[in-house]
């Protein structure tokens, strides 16, 4: 036989990985948690069965679990996604940029991430963290508003008119008091954002974080990523230049290296 039946197929899987699976998907739909007995109840399996399986994916961060006892998908699976993001484009992204923001944090000492745009909303892909004191801690995985700072508003700032109205027609959250919030607003800060060829944030997640982001494009002039730089509030003028310009300059020779 060229290709196993579906019943073929059955007979060759794992039933502890099904079951592992049955798991995350009920967890999949339950944003706000679920505890153990939700979860015994909704897959009809013992007690004993669903604490090992979720001790277990606790054990690799596949779950963690919240001061009420429930639990949720874990950061690990944010993680794993940024790959299967990385895997869409014809390159790695990922791997491909990391030389790039290695010597960024270096000469900067501030941490700095490559951040994409995929259906879900603005996913940090890669990071590299910094050595200066108070640098601020960057994660590949995060997940990111996608109104709210530096790389997020530069990513959408480069869509088409009509993906952009689409993800501004949500609602737009205020993390902080420098949240913009109003679409009309937002999309004329997006405007000046593409004709600048650099963003800032100015606390807008988080008051005390600011950041400057950078695009980069592939050799065909479409944007594919963006570069930042996050940092404490309070910096003089000279060193938020100095950033800024870093980052400008990074995500510049990320594109020039791009393969044709």
């Amino acid at each position: 036989m060229d290709q196993m039946s579906d019943s073929g197929a059955a007979k060759h899987t794992i039933p502890v990985i099904d079951r592992m699976m049955d798991v995350l998907a009920a967890l999949e739909r339950r944003p706000n948690g679920v505890n153990i007995r939700d979860l015994t109840a909704l897959l009809g399996l013992p007690r004993t069965t669903i604490y090992r399986i979720v001790n277990t994916l606790q054990g690799h961060d596949m779950l963690r679990r919240d001061d009420t006892g429930a639990y949720h998908l874990g950061r690990r699976l944010l993680k794993l996604a940024s790959h299967v993001a990385a895997g869409v484009s014809d390159i790695d992204l990922a791997a491909f940029s990391q030389p790039f923001l290695d010597k960024l944090s270096t000469e900067l000492g501030e941490g700095s991430k490559l951040s994409v745009l995929d259906p879900e909303g603005i996913l940090v892909l890669s990071a590299s963290q910094g050595r200066r004191e108070y640098a601020l801690t960057v994660a590949p995985g995060q997940r990111m508003p996608i109104h709210a700072g530096a790389a997020s508003k530069m990513l959408l700032a480069h869509l088409p008119p009509e993906e952009m109205a689409i993800w501004l027609a949500k609602p737009l959250i205020a993390y902080t008091s420098k949240s913009i919030t109003d679409p009309k607003r937002l999309g004329t800060e997006l405007a000046r954002i593409k004709r600048l060829g650099w963003a800032q944030d100015r606390g807008e997640n988080a008051p005390s974080i600011h950041a400057f982001a950078a695009p980069v494009f592939d050799r065909s002039g479409k944007l594919v990523a963006a570069i930042s730089v996050p940092f404490l509030a309070g910096a003089e003028p000279s060193r938020m230049e100095e950033i800024r310009v870093a980052a400008i300059d990074a995500a510049r020779a990320m594109s020039e290296a791009m393969p044709v």
